[in-house]
């Protein structure tokens, strides 16, 4: 494994000395509405060089941190489930090399990929989900490998009481009635967030944070915005929570960088991914 040319700021460590791999997966094959996640991991490199790699709100530094940022996989466009395999093959790698895998999105069908790795280590593993939509679709068009279908895929993964949805205001009835049966699910906002990390301590856990949570009115870079999202303040809120949490992987996705050209989406994301890299257990 070789570091990337251009990096995330601060992960630039060696793979062998890192305890976290942070990697790109530029994949938006699915989208239902506005494409452009795929440009999402380059964008927040890029942009990553406007914050400190240090955070005064934990008082810990990138820097003390070993992170290696492996670059972005390279994946066939129109080729769903070789990139979803090939994402599979990644994060087993990493995982096999004793690292925490950390994705940056593309959409949101990559967790997909992601946790059918991360399963297979860690069968007692435990989601957290933070999104605008309930991505609980048996089917998006007829097509079952969707980003809106993803967490029901997990499902068939993990199964019943597994998946722990927060920040949802968006779906259809099935999927509500869906969710009622086989999921624990908050709607609109955060609340209980940090009372199930602490309920999970002891189990490992897989974060995944589509973008789309935050308010578009704050965060309007994403490809399926949905009025009346949490707070910034809110979601960091959330994340500094997870330090004590057994995380045995996560992602962040659903940015689409172009539909903000201030670029303040995209220095959003990179805080945030930041922030979560700093509550990872021996980061």
């Amino acid at each position: 494994m070789n570091k990337n040319v251009q990096t995330f700021i601060g992960c630039d460590a060696e793979y062998a000395e890192a305890d976290i791999v942070l990697c790109g997966i530029p994949f938006d094959g699915t989208t239902s509405y506005r494409p452009g996640a795929r440009f999402g991991p380059s964008a927040m490199r890029a942009e990553s060089y406007g914050i400190e790699t240090y955070s005064p709100y934990v008082d810990r530094d990138l820097q003390d941190v070993p992170v290696f940022d492996a670059g972005d996989l390279e994946l066939p466009f129109g080729d769903t489930k070789k990139a979803l395999t090939m994402t599979e093959e990644r994060v087993a790698a990493f995982l096999a090399d004793g690292k925490t895998p950390f994705l940056l999105g593309g959409e949101h069908l990559i967790t997909l990929g992601a946790v059918r790795a991360v399963a297979r280590k860690h069968p007692a593993l435990h989601i957290l989900h933070l999104d605008a939509h309930a991505d609980l679709r048996a089917d998006y068009l007829g097509e079952p490998l969707s980003h809106a279908s993803v967490m029901r895929r997990i499902w068939d993964i993990v199964g019943d009481g597994r998946i722990h949805q927060f920040g949802i205001r968006s779906g259809e009835r099935a999927e509500f009635a869906f969710a009622a049966k086989h999921t624990h699910m908050r709607r609109y906002d955060l609340t209980g967030f940090a009372d199930t990390v602490a309920a999970l301590k002891n189990e490992p856990v897989y974060v995944t944070v589509d973008l789309d949570v935050l308010d578009p009115a704050g965060f309007c870079g994403t490809g399926t915005p949905e009025a009346g999202g949490v707070p910034f303040t809110a979601l960091l809120a959330a994340v500094h929570s997870l330090s004590t949490c057994n995380l045995v992987g996560c992602d962040v996705v659903e940015l689409s960088p172009h539909y903000d050209m201030s670029g303040a989406s995209t220095a959003a994301a990179c805080k945030l991914t930041r922030e979560i890299i700093l509550q990872i257990k021996g980061a």
